[in-house]
């Protein structure tokens, strides 16, 4: 698997994050979204914030460091989706991203309700509606 290598990991609002260090094609490949797959119960058990459900049996535990994609922060108007293929995750470009723009995808309803909403949303679109 290729990414794009157009990225740098640096301090954002929300921890560290993942920012364009190129410009980014709209459709481009980001990154990969690795890590061990486990079943959705060990994930249960295991609990995290890397934690990546792929379908209704199996999750990928992405707290590796070799996963990159694991920086890429939330967004609720994000920049990228994730494409879900088998048992791969596949980050991708929704627009252009140009250089110095943090790389974002929408973590889900489920995520968000759970460790983003009591916080708080860091994302652009949240802090610019405040």
């Amino acid at each position: 698997m290729r990414t794009s290598k157009k990225y740098s990991i640096k301090k954002s609002r929300a921890g560290l994050g993942m920012f364009a260090a190129g410009p980014i094609r709209k459709g481009e490949l980001v990154a990969e979204y690795v890590g061990k797959l486990i079943s959705n119960k060990e994930a249960d058990e295991h609990g995290g914030r890397y934690l990546f459900a792929i379908n209704s049996r199996w999750t990928i535990d992405g707290t590796t460091r070799k996963n990159i994609a694991r920086y890429i922060n939330h967004a609720c108007r994000p920049n990228c989706e994730p494409e879900v293929v088998g048992h791969r995750i596949f980050i991708y470009a929704k627009r252009k991203i140009n250089v110095g723009e943090e790389i974002t995808y929408d973590y889900g309803k489920e995520y968000f309700d759970e460790f983003i909403q009591p916080k708080g949303c860091q994302c652009s679109y949240c802090r610019n509606k405040k």
